[in-house]
């Protein structure tokens, strides 16, 4: 029966312009790709910041925090929201849903936020609106400014009006933000005893401030012929300016400001430090819009830097003190060194197992066709060139090639059996094109639920499903068009009577004799093999539930963060001292190549950027250990040692487990440390898990006798007043510079503000003009509050984090189990983070996933095979076993995955998002055996064999196919499982569920399948009969119809 491969064999040319089309196209799309870490997303959160200068926590949270979250909430696609209410400010972060458009999600935010600003308290600042990746807390870039001679504002006024503009114009780039900056400020530092001496309160300064630092807009003149513009010197402008500025007149006295307090040209806040290796700095952090492409925008900043540091000022040092995407790009170099190595391992294999360089050739020019193909196709669906299409690339190597070898081995068969190369070609196109057709199907079949998953696993991995699935279709056509043209030309019966390929078939033939005779005992032994098959696939179960989970492996990206936690009543002075010594610990460390810290009073961030990859022996998994026993025994902070996230979407650990409630945030405080004490003692964590709720702020109530206010004729309101202007430290209004604003600052110097007790020296007004010590009407107590006021989906909520030693979900469960007993009712469990990502994309997704591969692989099988048990024998017969031996490798892993043990360590993986992609993969690849096993058994049953003769006879012709496309998929897989540097752990999982999967597969697979397909296939002697009677009726018809006549002869058919 003729097949449409035939034209292309018997039209050479139009196979060839038709393969030409494919890399002509693929080769276009290889130049205009963009390239980025991981699948484009839009996976952003919109961050709302509200200063309320001086108030308390428990204020800010009432009356700026609790309003805003209810208008916020009934958005539209919003994921979940947190809060914190601090001393002074406000943050709400709303975490949007996947692939919500952020910049619409902006704006009706900050509609809803307009709805309640008149509601808000008048001295609160306008809120602030910012969208922000949520790929990751940290920026993409951190630049560094340093110098000896300018001081930190004067860096920082240099970075707002030089550096800042050209880095937030650049494309791509969502904002360039000044960490640790110290911005202009007129500061007024306040002298109660010269205050109290001329009879001036802290109320009178801010209004006389108020009152003549005025932005005056006097228009124009308008003559009949002239216009001229006014202007009024109401405002200051200089710190001159405002020390003499009068205060007060009395008799003709004028008290000047100058007269009550010290004018200098100060900063808004002293409460942030950055050092770049020890060297006092100021930072700039990049980040990029949650779609652009961060490595094209860290590109451009580089370019822009260098133009930058060419300008700068004497004394001023500039330069990119982390740069994430330094691992995006080496990721990048690996995965494409690791396709190299995996076509170069691919062809010798070929070429071992078919001994002849024209042989080779064939599968040889399929591989990169079908890979450029695949390409373009990327190029169509809008994909990008990221570490997951890359990974694609490399995977289809071992799958592309498949098909390729399945027609050369063919060809080669029938030029054994003494045809001719064109006739070879034509029987082989012919015998192939169904099953190379079912292969490419079912493949496609396997890689579509991936790609139409939902989540982040959806969202990740949609784009490396359609690559494969893509190149696999290319590859389909590739060996349906070239491949036996091809053969038809390159292959030749002599080739075989070479003395290596005549060595290679001998060898093969006495090992398909000794297949044969193990074939037959396991067929005439088939309840045995029912058995083995059978308890092989329930082992999968047990395997399945006792394999160490996580949502991905910890990868090595060259940095190592540090999160600083300090005493609640420390200043920046004393956590600067320590952080210094953390900073020494970090530069102990031998493979560091610099460090960066930004502290704060009471926290702070930090972290080392160790040497390149080839540049050290160890991983910032062998020196974490290290870093963490030397951080633990500097004393006056914690610094808790952390690596960036896995995948996009992480927060700052890997463990973030929440616990909410409508009761007080002391009673949810209480729960968490019971919590947290049971995860201490498990030793399931590498330090305590800590708690973002602390109760342990000193707090200073100034307890006003509202009698005595009264009976003095004063009032709350002017108590509190003065009692603001004097300590609070928020802005009257502001001055320019140069074009631009800056704020003007009054506050009571240091000196006097260094403990509480000094406030009851404070004067405040009284009715008749004289001042009153504020010790007169009111007292002093202390307690202790919350450093911060939590809130999850608008419940109080307290957040357990930490780092877990043993795999995520195991850590996860612990702490579901322990929180369940201790919690009563109305308490709700929830995540954020990688923590999240793992409950969300976890198993019963997962399963799902798998169920409708499955499914698909069973109903395309159905179609091509016009049956519903032979898909039953293909299924049955490969994919429960290739899942077993893929799930040896991931039951085998020690059940602390950071614990190395020599037996299983370079060969074990957990079971994460990549490995059961890689299961996925493993049913489609390995369902290809059972396809050229069942396929060629039906053809031999309808050519006459008996069931058993033919399932016998398919088994042995089919043995070499199979076999070699094992071997070059195990072989192209293979420098996966050996792949060190960027990105390793990744391509090592998917690596190892293959090859693995695949060894262990084949091996059974060769002999079950056989055994299932004699237990259920169809036996086609009826099919048979059936078509010979038809033969028979129709011959009978068709000479019942002639004329009589025609010769006899003639009707007979001679």
């Amino acid at each position: 029966m003729k097949s449409f491969t035939d034209l292309f064999v018997t039209r050479p040319v139009l196979a060839i312009v038709v393969n030409l089309v494919i890399i002509i196209a693929g080769l276009q799309a290889m130049f205009t790709l963009n390239v980025r870490q991981y699948p484009r997303s839009d996976n952003a959160s919109v961050k709302i910041t509200t200063v309320y200068v001086g108030a308390g926590a428990d204020l800010v949270r009432g009356f700026i925090t609790t309003p805003l979250e209810r208008v916020i909430a009934s958005a539209d696609g919003i994921e979940y929201l947190e809060s914190q209410s601090a001393q002074g400010l406000s943050t709400i972060t709303a975490r949007l849903k996947l692939n919500q458009d952020p910049t619409k999600a902006l704006a009706e935010i900050s509609s809803k936020v307009d709805q309640v600003r008149g509601d808000l308290p008048p001295e609160a600042e306008v809120p602030v609106l910012n969208i922000e990746s949520a790929d990751s807390q940290f920026a993409s870039a951190y630049l560094s400014f340093a110098s000896d001679v300018l001081e930190q504002n004067e860096i920082t006024d240099y970075l707002v009006r030089a550096v800042q503009p050209r880095l937030s114009a650049l494309e791509g780039v969502q904002r360039a933000d000044i960490l640790g900056n110290r911005t202009f400020a007129m500061r007024i530092w306040l002298k109660p005893d010269r205050m109290a001496a001329l009879n001036i309160s802290p109320v009178q300064v801010r209004t006389a401030l108020a009152a003549n630092n005025y932005l005056a807009a006097p228009g124009h003149t308008k003559g009949a012929l002239v216009r001229v513009d006014l202007t009024a010197n109401t405002d200051l402008r200089s710190v001159d300016e405002f020390k003499n500025l009068v205060i007060r007149e009395k008799d003709g006295a004028l008290v000047r400001l100058s007269d009550i307090a010290d004018v200098a040209l100060g900063a808004e806040d002293y409460d942030a430090e950055v050092r770049f290796s020890g060297q006092t700095a100021v930072f700039m952090g990049i980040f990029p819009l949650p779609n652009a492409n961060a490595i094209d925008v860290i590109k451009r900043v580089r370019a822009e830097m260098a133009e930058i540091q060419r300008e700068l000022p004497t004394g001023l040092q500039a330069q990119i003190a982390y740069d994430a995407t330094n691992y995006i790009n080496n990721a990048i170099k690996e995965v494409v060194k690791t396709l190299g190595d995996t076509l170069i391992i691919v062809v010798i294999i070929i070429f071992l197992f078919l001994g002849s360089i024209r042989s080779v050739l064939v599968p040889v020019v399929a591989i990169p066709i079908s890979l450029i193909g695949g390409i373009f196709l990327m190029q169509v669906f809008g994909f990008t060139i990221n570490l997951l299409t890359l990974l694609a690339i490399v995977l289809s190597v071992g799958l592309v090639v498949d098909d390729a070898i399945v027609v050369v081995e063919n060809v080669e068969r029938h030029l054994r059996d003494g045809r001719s190369p064109f006739e070879a070609a034509l029987l082989s196109g012919r015998e192939l094109t169904g099953p190379i057709i079912a292969m490419t199907v079912t493949l496609i079949a396997v890689y579509t639920p991936i790609g139409l998953q939902g989540g982040l696993t959806g969202a990740l991995f949609r784009e490396f499903a359609f690559t494969l699935a893509g190149a696999v279709t290319i590859s389909g056509i590739v060996a349906l068009t070239l491949s036996p043209m091809l053969s038809s030309k390159l292959l030749t019966a002599e080739d075989e009577q070479h003395w290596l390929p005549a060595h290679i078939n001998a060898t093969f033939e006495r090992f398909k004799q000794f297949y044969g005779r193990r074939l037959d005992e396991t067929l005439s032994a088939r309840p045995a093999v029912y058995l083995l098959w059978g308890t092989l696939s329930l082992l999968i179960v047990p395997m399945w539930m006792f394999s160490a989970e996580e949502l991905a492996p910890n990868e090595d990206q060259g940095v190592i963060f540090g999160i600083v936690d300090a005493a609640a009543n420390a200043t920046l002075d004393q956590t600067s001292t320590f952080a210094a010594a953390a900073n020494q610990v970090f530069l102990s460390i031998p493979e560091t190549e610099f460090t960066f810290q930004i502290t704060f009073p009471t926290s702070g961030f930090g972290g080392m950027v160790v040497k390149p990859w080839d540049q050290r022996q160890r991983t910032v998994f062998q020196i974490l250990p290290e870093v963490q026993q030397k951080l633990g025994s500097i004393p006056g902070i914690q610094m808790f040692p952390v690596t960036p996230p896995a995948l996009p979407g992480g927060g700052q650990f890997p463990v973030e487990f929440v616990i909410a409630s409508t009761a007080s945030t002391q009673e949810i405080l209480d729960i968490a440390k019971q919590v947290q004490e049971k995860a201490t003692q498990s030793g399931m964590f590498a330090f305590p898990p800590l708690i973002d709720v602390k109760l342990d702020q000193p707090q200073t109530e100034v307890v006003i006798d509202r009698d005595k206010v009264a009976m003095l004729g004063l009032n709350l309101q002017q108590v509190g007043a003065d009692l603001s202007a004097a300590v609070g430290g928020n802005f009257v209004n502001r001055f320019n510079i140069a074009g631009r604003s800056y704020k003007v600052i009054p506050q009571i110097q240091r000196v006097d503000r260094l403990n509480p007790d000094q406030l009851e020296a404070i004067y405040v007004t009284s009715p008749n003009g004289q001042l009153l010590p504020l010790g007169t009407v009111a007292s002093l107590r202390n307690s202790t509050g919350p450093r911060t006021l939590n809130r999850f989906q608008q419940l109080n909520s307290v957040k357990i984090s930490g780092v877990a030693i043993q795999p995520l979900d195991k850590a996860l469960r612990f702490l579901e189990d322990e929180a369940a007993k201790i919690m009563p009712k109305g308490y709700v469990i929830d995540y954020t983070g990688e923590s999240r990502q793992l409950r969300l994309e976890g198993g019963s997704r997962f399963f799902k996933t798998m169920g409708f591969a499955i499914l698909l692989i069973f109903l395309v099988l159905a179609a091509q095979f016009n049956s519903f048990r032979d898909p039953f024998i293909i299924l049955l017969g490969s994919v429960p076993l290739a899942i077993f031996g893929a799930l040896i490798f991931t039951f085998l892993k020690m059940p602390n995955p950071n614990i190395p043990f020599p037996l299983t360590e370079g060969w074990t993986t957990t079971m994460n998002i990549y490995a059961k992609v890689g299961l996925v993969t493993l049913m489609g690849l390995i369902a290809k055996n059972g396809i050229l096993i069942v396929d060629f058994a039906n053809k031999l049953q309808l050519n006459g064999l008996p069931k058993l003769a033919a399932v016998r006879e398919a088994s042995l012709i089919r043995l070499r196919p199979i076999l070699m496309t094992t071997a070059a998929t195990i072989a192209g897989h293979l420098p996966l499982v050996f792949v060190t540097g960027a990105g390793a752990a990744a391509r090592n999982s998917i690596g190892l569920v293959l090859v693995g999967g695949m060894a262990v597969g084949t091996l059974f697979t060769i002999f079950v399948v056989p055994s299932i397909y004699m237990l259920i296939a169809r036996d086609h002697a009826h099919d048979r009969e059936a078509e010979q009677a038809a033969a028979t009726t129709a011959e009978a018809d068709s000479g019942a119809h002639l004329p009589e006549s025609l010769p006899t002869a003639l009707k007979s058919g001679d």
